[in-house]
């Protein structure tokens, strides 16, 4: 069987996406973006399911809000539309074509969103610390630029495995970097929900570019954490390699999520990419996590404390960054900072259980 032919050669882009609330939550606090840049068109209608993608290229994004309320809805929402605006100023509308003006545009892009939705927050007290999760993935040409802040994920569905080609910006991840902790165990911690960065609740960001070449056939999958940490990776991948109607892979991946228990709202962008401009896949591709170096950008360090997101809570508590004095924040510095926490918060446990077991025996 052949490959689709596009009519000028290029990259076949076939999309959809979905989002449910949930079977917890009363609103839904997330959002997500499909566009083609070349036409403006950013509405789920069969021009945009299936088309060829241009020399100004292809968006696909999931945030995910925090902040109770509504004022998750609006995080995500400010996110969205801002990544959507400033790429067409700052992309569309210029005579650049070239991969690195093109993935300094998402991270611009991503800033800008983050410096909004911190001002609305600072100027609204109604509004104060709210955020969101931005996962914004662009293609241009054969290769997709992802801007990553926060913990929603991009999977890329190649010969039937799903491999996780962002790394979460949560404290589990940074534990696992560190070696003090597995995946599995991560996958079953209390903490799972603290992340380490959000657009809003902070002046300035870490905005990370990764960067994935595609291959005929592959399927990228964009998604908020109400999937991602109720659905596995093996399970995303058969049910994405099976259905070739992506509006019911779309809808199949989010009944699994609610059945599952649903406790978060679900999101999930599924592009599938094909025709004769692509590749096919070999044995020695790298697929991952690859950070792509902006030219002239400064890696800052993560510049926040993390924010717990509460999952299953009610939704007036819902996502709402951690106050309370006595609960643990982690100021992300590197693994050994984190150890040294870790251990602290160890001897000063076991120095209190030695006070009341010596109390216990004197009474």
């Amino acid at each position: 069987m052949t490959a689709p032919r596009s009519p000028d050669g290029g990259v076949l882009v076939h999309v959809f996406a979905r989002t449910d609330v949930g079977r917890t939550r009363e609103h839904n606090e997330d959002a997500f973006l499909v566009a083609d840049l070349a036409t403006g068109n950013a509405a789920l209608d069969d021009r945009l399911e299936r088309h060829v993608a241009s020399d100004r290229g292809s968006l696909f994004m999931v945030a995910d809000g925090m902040g109770g309320a509504a004022a998750g809805e609006i995080a995500s929402a400010m996110a969205v539309q801002t990544v959507l605006e400033e790429l067409r100023a700052r992309w569309v509308a210029t005579d650049r074509k070239d991969p690195e003006s093109f993935a300094a545009a998402l991270k611009v892009a991503t800033d800008v969103a983050n410096s909004r939705i911190h001002r609305m927050a600072a100027e609204q007290p109604e509004y104060r610390g709210m955020g969101t999760t931005a996962t914004i993935a662009g293609l241009l040409g054969d290769t997709l630029y992802v801007a990553q802040v926060g913990d929603s994920r991009a999977y890329l569905v190649r010969d039937g495995k799903a491999r996780q080609i962002t790394k979460d910006q949560s404290l589990m991840q940074r534990l696992i970097d560190a070696g003090e902790i597995t995946e599995e165990e991560a996958e079953h911690s209390e903490r799972r929900n603290i992340i380490l960065q959000a657009l809003g609740p902070e002046p300035s960001i870490r905005t990370e570019i990764t960067h994935q070449q595609v291959r005929r056939g592959d399927t990228l999958v964009l998604c908020s954490d109400g999937l991602s940490g109720l659905v596995r990776p093996d399970e995303i991948a058969r049910i994405v390699s099976e259905e070739k109607d992506l509006k019911m892979a779309c809808k199949r991946l989010i009944d699994r999520a609610n059945q599952n228990g649903g406790p978060d709202n679900i999101t999930v962008v599924v592009a599938r990419f094909d025709g004769e401009a692509l590749s096919a896949a070999s044995e020695g591709d790298a697929v991952g996590h690859q950070v792509y170096a902006v030219p002239g950008d400064a890696t800052p360090t993560m510049p926040m404390e993390p924010y717990r997101r509460q999952i299953g809570s009610p939704p007036s508590q819902a996502n709402v960054p951690a106050t309370n004095p006595g609960s643990t924040h982690v100021t992300p510095h590197g693994p050994r900072r984190v150890f040294v926490l870790l251990l602290v918060i160890a001897v000063v446990a076991a120095a209190a259980w030695y006070l009341f077991e010596r109390i216990t025996i004197t009474r």
